[in-house]
């Protein structure tokens, strides 16, 4: 190649590069989102407070030169030159969002206007990660975008669900209002590689029993369902969705493809070859029965659906908590 085609090569990866902010980007997606993103090669700027990010999730991009670590509360105002802000900060299992519920509000409120604001004066995109929870314990099934939901507003859940709910509104009226390029997803459960040890979710719960030999915990009598999906299908959808022109959303991200959390724990024993035996503990408040995404506008608007089975990506999840109990 002449060195006026490698300037030229040059100059065209250039022009498509993006400066791209990801909120939460040390979290489990959001770390995933980052690497994705740099593999692309955009400039990432991954900005976290560390409250459930971890720097072991992102330490194998900070030698990249396109890639910036800001430690930073949502909260509080940032000022940053930027083209799309993916909006992921925010605690995600009960048991860190209830930790503080307070905190978790604000992040959803306050955090979301900061980065609404950002958006405003810089003329980026924004994707706002919200969640299948704004549906609560649903009365429709599976969950359309078009369902409003069925949410306690004062039960223990409804600071992160009511949250999202209002990061929604805020997005809506950004966009009314002053134009506000905005994206919306809603994201069920996700898992994969990087999920937190401590975070009480099901998956990361019931593959931690398993490895240790330990009871696998079923709350209720197991026959509430869930759909889960691996997180490099969630990336793909996220940058889809980001990426889409004429489409603001809100869409829902997840895997329909639904299991009962009984059978989701003995699909766990069958693939560690556990020892574990299943026991049954009281159902928590607010704990939604059924969970399960209708995704015909993702396949309609984003051509998007995910690909990899509940297995194959267990499997992967299982190699990577091996892994962390060995290191110790």
């Amino acid at each position: 190649m002449s060195r006026s085609d490698a300037a030229a090569v040059e100059f065209a990866e250039e022009s498509n590069r993006m400066r791209i902010l990801v909120t939460g980007g040390a979290g489990f997606v959001g770390s995933h989102l980052c690497e994705r993103l740099l593999g692309e090669g955009h400039d990432v700027i991954c900005l976290d407070n560390f409250f459930t990010g971890s720097k072991n999730n992102i330490t194998h991009l900070m030698d990249s030169h396109r890639f910036e670590l800001v430690r930073h509360d949502i909260i509080e105002p940032i000022l940053l030159e930027v083209d799309r802000i993916y909006n992921l900060a925010c605690p995600a299992s009960p048991i860190h969002y209830q930790y503080n519920p307070v905190k978790t509000t604000k992040t959803s409120v306050m955090g979301v206007i900061n980065m609404l604001g950002m958006a405003k004066r810089v003329k980026a995109r924004i994707l706002q990660a919200s969640t299948s929870e704004v549906y609560g314990d649903p009365h429709v099934h599976p969950q359309t975008e078009d369902y409003w939901g069925n949410v306690n507003t004062i039960g223990i859940r409804s600071c992160y669900d009511e949250g999202k709910r209002v990061a929604e509104t805020l997005m809506m009226d950004y966009h009314r209002q002053n134009n506000v390029d905005i994206r919306i997803v809603r994201i069920f459960n996700t898992y994969g590689p990087r999920m937190a040890e401590n975070d009480g979710r099901v998956v990361s719960n019931f593959i931690l029993q398993a490895l240790r030999n330990e009871d696998i915990t079923v709350y209720g009598d197991g026959s509430q369902t869930r759909s889960f999906c691996y997180v490099s299908d969630l990336v793909e959808g996220l940058i889809r969705m980001m990426e889409c022109d004429g489409f603001i959303g809100p869409v829902n991200i997840g895997n329909p493809v639904e299991n009962t959390i009984l059978e989701f724990a003995e699909k766990i024993i069958t693939i560690t070859g556990s020892k574990s035996k299943i026991i049954f503990q009281p159902l928590p408040q607010d704990d939604p029965k059924q969970r399960q995404p209708d995704i015909s506008l993702a396949v309609e608007k984003l051509a998007w659906e995910p690909e990899v089975a509940l297995d194959d990506g267990l499997r992967s999840t299982v190699a990577y908590f091996t892994e962390r109990i060995r290191k110790g």
